[in-house]
C-alpha cells in the first residue's frame, strides 16, 4: 500500500508541476498577445482592413480567454476543502468551455460583418502596411503557439488557449493573403473573403474544444478510455465474478477517476484482489483515482444499477 500511496503522490505532484508550468506559459502568452493586439487594432483602423480587425478581435477574445484560463489555473491549484472535496479543478474545464464558446461567438460576428463587406467591399489603400502588420502578428502568434505546444495535449485549459492562438495565426495568414491580393491585383473583396474563411476555421476548431469540455462536465467516459475494455480487464482478474455500476470520468485534464462494484469469489482475499485491480487499471488505462466496493454473492448492493459498457440499463432488486 505504501508504494501505491507513493505513486498517487507522485502523480499529483506531476499534475501540479504541469499546472504551474502551464500558468507561467499562459502568463507569457497573455503578455505577448495583449501587446500585439493594440498594434493590430491601430493597424486595422489605419488601413480600414476587416481582416486585421478580425485578427485583432480574435486577439481580444484571446486576452479575455487567456486571462480566464490563467485565473482558472490559479484557482485550480487551491487545495480541496470540506465543501469542495475535489478542489477547484473543474474551473479549468469551465474556462476551456467558455473559451470555446467565446471563439465561436467572435467568429460568427466576423462572418456577419464579412458578408456585408463582401456585398460592398471597402477600398483599402495601405495594402503594404496591412501585410506588414499581419506578418508581425503571425510571428507573435507562432511564438505563442510554440510556448504552449506540448502542454496543450495534456491540459484542456491550456488547449483552449492554444486553439485561441492558432486561430489568431490563421487570422494573420488570411490578413497577409488579403494584403498581397490588394497590392498585386487590387482585389479589395479579398479582405472580407479571407475574414470569412478564418472565422469558419475557428468555429470548427472551437467546436472540438466545446465538445470535450462538455463531456468532462457531464462526467462522460474519457475519449481515450474504452469502458468495455475496462470492464473486461476487471472481469479477467482472478477472483472476480462480476462487476456493475462501473463509471470512468475526468476530474480535470490528466486526472481520471473510476468507481465500480466488484463481486468476488468467497475464497478471494479482498485486500489482495483490490491491490491487483489497482495495479492492472493503472498499467492498462492510467487510472489512479479508484473507488471500488467489494461484494460477495450473499452481500451485494441491491440499489439501482446504472449502465456499464452494455446497451441496456436495468434495476436489480432482490427479494
Amino acid at each position: 500500500m505504501a508504494s501505491e500511496n507513493g505513486h498517487r503522490h507522485a502523480h499529483a505532484h506531476s499534475h501540479d508541476a504541469l499546472s504551474e508550468r502551464g500558468r507561467r506559459r499562459l502568463l507569457l502568452v497573455l503578455s505577448l498577445t495583449a501587446g500585439y493586439m493594440v498594434a493590430e487594432v491601430a493597424g486595422g483602423w489605419w488601413t480600414g482592413s476587416l481582416a486585421l480587425l478580425a485578427d485583432a478581435g480574435h486577439m481580444l477574445a484571446d486576452v479575455a480567454g487567456l486571462g480566464l484560463a490563467l485565473l482558472a489555473a490559479r484557482f485550480g491549484a487551491r487545495p480541496a476543502s470540506q465543501t469542495k472535496t475535489y478542489g477547484y479543478y473543474r474551473l479549468e474545464i469551465l474556462a476551456a468551455f467558455t473559451n470555446g464558446v467565446a471563439l465561436a461567438a467572435v467568429s460568427l460576428f466576423i462572418l456577419y460583418d464579412a458578408y456585408h463587406r463582401w456585398l460592398a467591399p471597402p477600398h483599402i489603400e495601405r495594402g503594404g502596411a496591412l501585410t506588414a502588420i499581419a506578418a508581425g502578428g503571425l510571428v507573435v502568434n507562432l511564438a505563442c503557439a510554440w510556448v504552449l505546444h506540448g502542454d496543450h495535449e495534456r491540459d484542456l485549459n491550456v488547449r483552449g488557449a492554444w486553439l485561441h492562438v492558432l486561430g489568431d495565426a490563421l487570422g494573420s495568414v488570411g490578413a497577409i493573403a488579403a494584403g498581397v491580393l490588394v497590392i498585386l491585383k487590387g482585389w479589395h473583396a479579398a479582405d472580407p473573403l479571407f475574414s470569412a474563411l478564418i472565422a469558419v476555421l475557428v468555429v470548427w476548431s472551437s467546436w472540438s474544444l466545446i465538445r470535450e469540455a462538455t463531456n468532462v462536465l457531464l462526467e462522460g467516459t474519457p475519449a481515450h478510455i474504452n469502458l468495455a475494455a475496462v470492464e473486461g480487464a476487471i472481469l479477467e482478474t482472478a477472483g472476480v465474478e462480476d462487476v456493475h455500476d462501473l463509471h470512468v470520468w475526468t476530474i480535470t485534464s490528466g486526472r481520471e477517476a473510476l468507481s465500480a462494484h466488484v463481486r468476488h469469489a468467497p475464497a478471494a482475499a479482498p485486500a489482495e484482489l483490490l491491490r491487483s485491480l489497482r495495479a492492472k487499471l493503472h498499467e492498462q488505462f492510467g487510472v489512479d483515482h479508484l473507488t471500488i466496493q467489494m461484494e460477495t454473492e450473499n452481500f451485494e448492493d441491491e440499489a439501482f444499477h446504472f449502465c456499464t459498457s452494455g446497451t441496456a440499463c436495468f434495476r436489480s432488486t432482490k427479494e
